[in-house]
C-alpha cells in the first residue's frame, strides 16, 4: 500500500521525534525482567497463587520506581471471579494500574498485557511440571514495564494507562473486570494496545492484528514499522475465520466487545505455547528486543496521529 503525501510526511516528523528523543528501552532491564517472570521461582504465576502474588509484587515494585500515578489504591484493582474451567471462585484476583497524563488529551490509550499463566502441571521424574510461560506472557509483561518507563520520560500526547492483568488465562477475566471498574468514561478510551507472546517467531514476525476494523491504524502502523525488524505484519482478523481471527483471544476481547478500538501485538503459536517448555532458555533475546522497540515506535505512531479531541 502506497501512503499519501500527507501520511508521508507524519511519518517523516514521526521519525524525527522518536530518532530525538531515542530508543529508551534497555534491553538489560527487559531481559531481566522476563527471565525472573518466567522463572520457576514463580511457578508458573497461577491466578491465586503464591508465585502469581509474588510476579504482582515484582511488578508493583517497578511501577513504583517508575513513579507512575494510578486511579487504586496501591496500584492494586481487586476482583473476584468464577471460573468454569475448575468450577473455582478465585477472590484475590488483582490487575496492577499505571497511569501517566497525556500532554494534549483526555482521550486514553490503555496498554495492556496479561502477568498470569496455567502454574503447575502434573509430577514428573523430575518433580512438579512448572509452566514458565517466558513467552506467554512473561513477554508481553515485562515489554510492558519497559513501556510505562519510556512515556514517563518522554511524556505522551495522550494519557496512558498500563495494565497488568490477572486472570486472562481463565476467560479473559482482568480485561473484564478493568472495564467495569475504569476510572474514566468509556468513551475516553481511544485504543487498547495488548501484548501477548511478542518474543520469538522463527519467521522473523510480528503481527499487528485489528487493523480489519480499524484501517486507519494500518496505514500509521505501516508507516512507523518501514525498514524495522522484526516484519510487522497483518491479519488474523477477520470475521468467520474461526481460530484463525485472534479478536477474543486474548485481553483486547472485552475492549472489542465495549466497541473500543484496538491493536494486538502477537506471534502466531509455536511448538511450545502451553508447554512446559515455553522457558526463558526458548526465546529469541533479539527477536524480542527488537519487537519490543517495533511496538514502542508504533505506539509513538499511534500516540501521535491519532484525534487529540
Amino acid at each position: 500500500m502506497q501512503l499519501s503525501i500527507k501520511n508521508a510526511i507524519s511519518c517523516f516528523l514521526f521519525l524525527l521525534i522518536f530518532q530525538a528523543n531515542g530508543q529508551s528501552i534497555s534491553p538489560k532491564s527487559l531481559i531481566e525482567n522476563i527471565k525472573y517472570l518466567s522463572s520457576d521461582e514463580l511457578k508458573g504465576r497461577k491466578t491465586g497463587s503464591e508465585g502469581n502474588a509474588e510476579a504482582r509484587s515484582f511488578i508493583l515494585d517497578q511501577f513504583k520506581s517508575i513513579g507512575l500515578k494510578t486511579q487504586y489504591a496501591d496500584y492494586q484493582q481487586k476482583f473476584t471471579f468464577e471460573s468454569r474451567r475448575d468450577n473455582k471462585t478465585y477472590e484475590d484476583a488483582i490487575n496492577i494500574l499505571g497511569f501517566v497524563a497525556g500532554k494534549e488529551s483526555k482521550k486514553l490509550i490503555v496498554i495492556t498485557a496479561h502477568y498470569d499463566h496455567v502454574g503447575i502441571g502434573r509430577p514428573n521424574a523430575d518433580g512438579d511440571t512448572i509452566y514458565n510461560g517466558a513467552d506467554d506472557n512473561a513477554s508481553g509483561t515485562a515489554a510492558l514495564i519497559e513501556l510505562a518507563r519510556y512515556f514517563k520520560k518522554h511524556r505522551p500526547e495522550h494519557s496512558m494507562i498500563f495494565a497488568a492483568l490477572d486472570g486472562e488465562e481463565m476467560g479473559l477475566q482482568g480485561a473484564k473486570a478493568l472495564l467495569k471498574d475504569f476510572p474514566f468514561e468509556l468513551d475516553q478510551i481511544l485504543l487498547n494496545i495488548n501484548m501477548d507472546m511478542i518474543s520469538r517467531n522463527e519467521k522473523g514476525e510480528l503481527y499487528a492484528s485489528g487493523t480489519y476494523y480499524y484501517p486507519t491504524f494500518k496505514t500509521i502502523l505501516e508507516g512507523a514499522s518501514i525498514g524495522s525488524t522484526p516484519k510487522l505484519m497483518f491479519g488474523h482478523d477477520e470475521p468467520n475465520t474461526g481460530r484463525d481471527n485472534w479478536t477474543q483471544s486474548s485481553d483486547q476481547g472485552p475492549f472489542f466487545n465495549a466497541n473500543i478500538p484496538h491493536i494486538y501485538f502477537g506471534v502466531e503459536d509455536h511448538p511450545d505455547y502451553h508447554k512446559p517448555s515455553d522457558s526463558f532458555e526458548n526465546i529469541d533475546e533479539q527477536f524480542y528486543i527488537n519487537a519490543v522497540n517495533l511496538i514502542l515506535k508504533c505506539t509513538i505512531a499511534l500516540d501521535v496521529e491519532l484525534p487529540k479531541e
